[in-house]
């Protein structure tokens, strides 16, 4: 009895390989000119003329790492805040700027949130301090 004897696999093919290789160099090659033609067209206007900025009337209230509320740099009790944001809003009708320190409890800034527009204040911006 004769014994077929196997060759064994020496070689690896790498044509399909190179078939993916270089069908991915045509799709990149289509695509990358594309890439460049993406952006925003922005016009610059040739003669800016300034406005008048208004002066705006806006109610500071301060909330400190300790959870202290500062209404015009004056201390106020947290009980006691709509009241005193209500009396102020005549005299400030642009609206309530909140300025937290950045160790205050986000409960005291939501607090003052609320209040305020409890208060009837329309307009309520924050800013870290």
């Amino acid at each position: 009895m004769a014994t077929k004897r196997r060759d064994s696999f020496n070689e690896i093919n790498i044509t399909p390989l190179t078939d993916i290789f270089l069908v991915l160099l045509v799709i990149m090659m289509v695509i990358a000119p594309l890439m460049d033609e993406q952006g925003l067209n922005l016009t610059v206007p040739d003669n800016v003329v300034a406005e008048k900025i208004k002066d705006s009337k806006i109610l500071n209230v301060v909330v400190t790492a300790e959870g202290l509320y500062y209404v015009n740099d004056m201390a106020v009790d947290a009980s006691d805040l709509a009241n005193v944001i209500k009396s102020n809003m005549d005299q400030y009708p642009d609206g309530l700027m909140i300025q937290a320190d950045g160790d205050s409890s986000h409960g005291a800034v939501v607090k003052l949130m609320d209040e305020a527009r409890s208060a009837g204040v329309k307009n309520i911006s924050v800013t870290q301090i």
